[in-house]
């Protein structure tokens, strides 16, 4: 079975966060946002769940592997 990349759009990301978008690109470069990324199983084969933490918040994300929204 393959690791595919997922990528989800930055600015999207940032604005969940509270970020201006240069801001989540640096902090993703120094690494101070952890991602978390979960491979889904059984009825979620072929989606992902991607979770950004910055300090006290969260920004979760499901989408399929192309990074396109799943599901709310």
């Amino acid at each position: 079975m393959s690791n595919p990349s997922v990528e989800i759009d930055g600015a999207l990301v940032a604005r969940e966060l509270g970020l201006a978008t240069d801001e989540f690109r640096r902090l993703m470069e120094i690494r101070k946002i952890k991602v978390l990324c979960e491979r889904g199983t059984g009825e979620d084969e072929g989606l992902y769940r991607a979770t950004f933490y910055h300090q006290d918040r969260r920004a979760r994300f499901i989408v399929d592997r192309f990074g396109r929204a799943a599901r709310a």
